[in-house]
């Protein structure tokens, strides 16, 4: 058992001067109780309570023990609650994907770090997900379903693959009411290890073979390529969402979109997390929660 419980178990049954009262006090077995006083006496090589059939009283080392006992539980006490309660300092390892971690985390580490002056952030971008426990990561952002890994998960939002064209692309090309369409139009596409495919939601051969004279494996060169009207490009919905707002993309085959991925905060722990995590959990959660580009869409 450990010493400090053993300490508060003595405490309580001289303040109690009951074994059953300290046992309901302390929410124990009465056998649990008797087992450490004894187990505590022993150790000690003293008596510390005297037992009647009426009452306990602590004996003169019992009460010598009773005094330094609560010195030393009130110390605990005063130093864990000082760890609850501390300021936010030093430094915390965030991790996102590179895209997002740019629009959307960036800007959340740096209102972080005005709102707690003695903190620092490293952040870490990078669309391959890193070990939190290897890397050191305190805090990492992951778009797409979860392994069970054991880390403390919350739902921030989610985000879809949209394909867009510019209003350009499609008054030159026309806009492709189905996957069938698609034939008869150009891709712009990542680099595939694989003949290039879509996948469709809804549509009874599920993929769709797209020719592409242009590949890239840069999220920002494939979406200037598609705002330039050189193609349809498929991308997750918060890397479109400003130019689908602003009418320099438009959304198509929406019927055929496939089902919505969660976006997530990561961290190691919980009940024994250091007060910087949670301050930052709780800080990029609410931030996160109100963007419009991974709030939950309403399907019609």
């Amino acid at each position: 058992m450990d010493r400090l419980e053993e300490l508060a178990i003595f405490v309580g049954i001289v303040e109690e001067s009951s074994l059953v009262k300290a046992a309901r006090r302390l929410r124990r077995s009465a056998p649990a109780v008797t087992r450490a006083l004894a187990a505590l006496e022993a150790r000690l090589g003293v008596r510390l309570i005297d037992r009647t059939t009426r009452r306990l009283a602590p004996t003169e080392a019992g009460r010598a023990l009773y005094g330094k006992a609560c010195t030393v539980l009130d110390d605990y006490e005063a130093a864990t609650v000082g760890a609850r309660e501390a300021p936010v300092r030093g430094i915390l390892r965030v991790a996102a994907p590179v895209q997002f971690g740019r629009r959307h985390v960036a800007p959340i580490v740096t209102a972080f770090l005005d709102a707690h002056g003695e903190s620092e952030v490293e952040l870490l971008l990078n669309d391959r997900n890193v070990d939190l426990i290897d890397q050191s990561i305190d805090v990492a952002v992951r778009i797409g379903i979860l392994d069970d890994s054991g880390l403390t998960a919350r739902t921030v939002g989610e985000v879809r693959r949209l394909w867009v064209a510019s209003p350009a692309y499609l008054a030159s090309r026309g806009v492709p009411g189905s996957p069938e369409d698609l034939v008869g139009h150009e891709a712009v596409l990542g680099i595939f290890r694989t003949a290039p495919t879509w996948d469709f939601a809804r549509f009874p051969r599920g993929k769709v073979k797209i020719p592409a004279r242009l590949r890239s494996d840069d999220i920002e060169t494939r979406l200037r390529a598609v705002l330039e009207g050189r193609g349809i490009g498929q991308f997750l919905s918060y890397q479109v969402a400003d130019d689908l707002i602003a009418g320099r993309l438009v959304r198509l085959l929406r019927a055929w979109e496939q089902q919505p991925i969660p976006v997530h905060l990561l961290a190691k722990g919980g009940a024994n997390r250091a007060p910087k995590v949670d301050a930052f959990l709780d800080f990029a959660a609410a931030r996160l929660m109100s963007l419009p580009a991974i709030r939950r869409e309403r399907r019609k």
